[in-house]
């Protein structure tokens, strides 16, 4: 379909409204976990599914958006996924038990998936080549900007009106999404339509799969991995029918994931690197509020806000890296967008206990400047040659690996911080003890505070014992978070030989865009 010049821009506003609240609805929860534990009266670990069910639900529906297009036609699935998004938004705030919240988040998680693979395409389509730059850095300020502002929105409508305005305020931009969808969006005359049969096996098979993986790393941590009969387990069955489904999906006419297009060294470079930027990206995402929550005492809304100094550098540096696309080699400036987040990372693993929002301030900004370098031109670079009446299904593929190396990232950080906080903490309780001049003054000090408050020799050392173990707890998370965030920076370093293998030069090529 040639969309006329003119409705472009209406066609981009469209397709990023879904792109950014499927997206966004995976972190605004965070900062709302807390106060849905008393509501429900659930544990942290069971709570935890609320997050989860969604991602499971989310991620099946992305690598199935390229298959239920053929099956549907890509405008009434997009605009049914949309419609279920919104009902799913609905339900969850008005749900009054647990089992409610589960089901409704699932729901919600189903509409919201086949929204992000399907704005990709549809936005690569819509633009021509010269133009796919920008185009990729209005779906960035979507898709990055989304997981970066959502413990902001999410934090500020928890503090004032409660945490069902968390969804509730998906609805009307919903509304204005499908909307604008029905009038502007149409199926290109070149998309495959229909299938031979439907695949259950297949299916069935994916669905396994993409589950144990989120069970995998959601309870992996808290479960001690594999010293878990039920994670070892888990483990083992996802591995299999992973493994399975792709043998199929690469033997059968079709395929619900066309995993042949990765014959295409810039999907398939594209999407490990897109992985590893998702691991970092939602690592950080995860760190920075626990860490202002945990040790700095902040509550969810300044929690959240912590983070929006990066989202606006995203917001600003988006389309100004979408118009040097079409200028600089794309090599270097994901190799300098690299480089910054190095840097970046590198400063938040000196962080003390001393710091300050004014502290974290810079090195986000410098943040937000070098991650549209990496994404956008990634994003562009990676789907620049993919056929078009391929693109659903390669967007789905390169999706996938950027949601899936989220949660890998919240798995990772969250057993790097519990294992690095307990060697820190044995190593500082070795010098806890009488021939530490430090401690000896430390604790003569707070002896005697004691005493002049009235305590006698026994409770006084109680005392001092609880707030030592405090203090030696305090530092020990410190430290585990400084670890954490020089892990994610060694993660981007590994990224750099990869980049050798994607074009030094932006191709020329003539499938990517129809004329306009």
């Amino acid at each position: 379909m040639d969309y006329p010049v003119k409705n472009r821009k209406f066609i981009a506003i469209a397709v990023v409204f879904g792109a950014f609240l499927s997206v966004m609805d995976v972190s605004v929860v965070n900062v709302a976990l807390p106060h849905m534990m008393g509501n429900f009266g659930q544990t942290l670990s069971a709570i935890t599914w609320v997050a989860t069910s969604y991602s499971i639900a989310e991620i099946i529906m992305v690598m199935m958006t390229g298959w239920l297009s053929r099956l549907f036609g890509r405008k009434k699935l997009y605009l049914f996924s949309f419609a279920l998004f919104t009902v799913g938004s609905a339900l969850c705030a008005t749900a009054h038990t647990f089992p409610q919240m589960i089901i409704y988040r699932v729901i919600q998680g189903i509409g919201g998936g086949c929204l992000i693979p399907i704005s990709q395409a549809i936005l690569r389509e819509t633009f021509p080549p010269k133009q796919q730059g920008m185009a990729m850095a209005f779906f960035g300020m979507g898709v990055v900007l989304a997981p970066a502002i959502g413990p902001v929105i999410g934090g500020w409508l928890t503090d004032h009106y409660g945490w069902p305005w968390i969804f509730y305020i998906n609805i009307p931009f919903s509304l204005v999404g499908m909307l604008m969808i029905n009038a502007f969006v149409h199926d290109p005359h070149y998309l495959k339509r229909g299938v031979s049969k439907i695949d259950w096996f297949g299916i069935a098979l994916l669905t396994i799969g993409l589950t144990g993986l989120q069970i995998f790393l959601e309870r992996g941590q808290e479960s001690n991995w594999f010293e878990s009969g039920t994670i070892t387990a888990t483990a083992i069955v996802t591995a299999l029918a992973l493994t399975i489904f792709v043998i199929r999906e690469l033997m059968v006419k079709d395929p619900i994931v066309n995993f042949r297009l990765l014959k295409d060294i810039r999907l398939s470079v594209g999407s490990i690197m897109v992985f590893l930027f998702g691991i970092a990206l939602f690592g950080t995402t995860f760190v920075l509020p626990q860490f202002t929550q945990q040790l700095l005492g902040y509550p969810a809304f300044e929690a959240g806000l912590v983070l929006l100094p990066r989202a606006m550098m995203l917001f600003c540096c988006m389309p100004i890296v979408g118009f040097l696309f079409n200028h600089l080699n794309p090599r270097w400036m994901i190799i300098f967008g690299i480089s910054v987040i190095f840097v970046t990372y590198m400063q938040l693993a000196h962080l003390s206990l001393d710091a300050s929002f004014m502290n974290l301030v810079p090195i986000l900004v410098l943040m937000g400047v070098g991650m549209p370098f990496m994404f956008v031109t990634l994003s562009t670079t990676a789907l620049i040659s993919i056929p078009r009446e391929e693109m659903t299904q390669a967007s789905g593929i390169y999706t996938l690996a950027q949601r899936v190396g989220g949660n890998v990232g919240y798995a990772f950080i969250a057993t790097i911080i519990a294992r690095r906080f307990e060697v820190h903490r044995a190593h500082l309780i070795e010098h806890i003890n009488p021939y530490n001049p430090y401690f000896t003054h430390f604790s003569q000090q707070f002896t005697g505070f004691f005493a002049s408050q009235g305590m006698g020799p026994v409770i006084a050392a109680r005392r001092l014992l609880e707030v030592t173990n405090r203090l030696v707890g305090r530092h020990a998370m410190m430290l585990a978070y400084n670890d954490s965030s020089w892990l994610l920076g060694m993660l981007f370093l590994a990224i750099l030989p990869l980049t050798f293998l994607l074009p030094s030069k932006r191709p020329s090529h003539k499938i990517d865009a129809p004329a306009h």
